[in-house]
C-alpha cells in the first residue's frame, strides 16, 4: 500500500517537514476503518489550531484480511512517526446496525490502540455526539454542520475532503478542546466543566441509543 500521509497546506513538502519546521504540539485523530480510516494531525498553539497532515490510509478489500491488517498497522506506524504526536484521539466504537461494518471499525480502532500503547502513547476516546459538542456546540449537529465548524476553526477555505479525514481532524480538535493544557495556555476552566458537564450527558445519550 502506498504512503498515504497528506500534507493540507503544500503538498510537495514532505508531512515531516510540516511537523519539524513550526513548534507546538500535535494531536493526531483517527476515524477508524478497514476499508477507510481517515487521520487529522493537528497542532495547537495557544488558541490557534493548524492543520499539519489529513487524508485516508486505506486497503483493498480484494485483500485477505490478515494482509489488511498488516497493512494498516505498518501504515498507521508511520503516520504517528511523522507526525510525533503527544496523543492520539479515536473515535469510540458504538453499536452499529451493521454488523460487518462493526467488525472491521473494531478491528482499525483496535489497531490504532496498539500501535499507540507500543509507543507509550496516549488514546482518548470520543462518541460522535462528544464529538459533534465540542466542535460544534450541538451533540446533534450534521456532519456537513461539524465539517464547515472543522474548516473555520482550521482556517480552512474549504471543509475537508474527504469525510473521512474531516471526521479525524474533528477527533483532534475535540481532544484540544478538552486537554489539561487549557490551563497551561490561560484559559478559564469554567467553560471546560460545563463542556465537560455536557459532553456527558451526550455520552449517556449515546449508550442509550446502543
Amino acid at each position: 500500500m502506498p504512503r498515504s500521509i497528506e500534507p493540507v497546506f503544500d503538498p510537495a513538502r514532505p508531512a515531516h517537514d510540516a511537523v519539524d519546521g513550526i513548534g507546538g504540539a500535535i494531536v493526531l485523530g483517527i476515524d477508524p476503518g478497514l476499508s477507510r480510516c481517515g487521520y487529522g494531525a493537528v497542532r495547537r498553539e495557544g488558541s490557534r489550531f493548524t492543520v499539519v497532515a489529513c487524508g485516508v490510509l486505506r486497503t483493498a478489500p480484494s485483500d485477505p484480511l490478515p494482509t489488511r491488517l498488516a497493512a494498516l498497522a505498518e501504515e498507521l506506524e508511520l503516520l504517528i512517526a511523522e507526525t510525533a504526536p503527544i496523543a492520539l484521539a479515536v473515535e469510540r466504537v458504538l453499536f452499529q446496525v451493521n454488523a460487518r461494518t462493526a467488525m472491521s471499525v473494531g478491528q482499525a480502532s483496535g489497531l490504532a490502540l496498539t500501535v499507540a500503547g507500543r509507543l507509550r502513547i496516549p488514546v482518548a476516546h470520543y462518541s460522535p455526539n462528544e464529538v459533534k459538542l465540542a466542535v460544534a456546540g450541538d451533540g446533534s449537529a450534521d456532519k456537513v454542520e461539524v465539517q464547515k465548524m472543522v474548516a473555520r476553526l482550521l482556517r480552512l477555505r474549504d471543509a475537508p475532503r474527504p469525510a473521512d479525514a474531516a471526521d479525524a481532524l474533528a477527533l483532534a480538535v475535540c481532544h484540544w478542546w478538552r486537554a489539561p493544557m487549557q490551563a497551561a495556555v490561560g484559559e478559564n476552566d469554567a467553560p471546560q466543566r460545563r463542556l465537560d458537564a455536557a459532553i456527558a450527558a451526550a455520552v449517556a445519550r449515546d449508550g442509550s441509543r446502543a
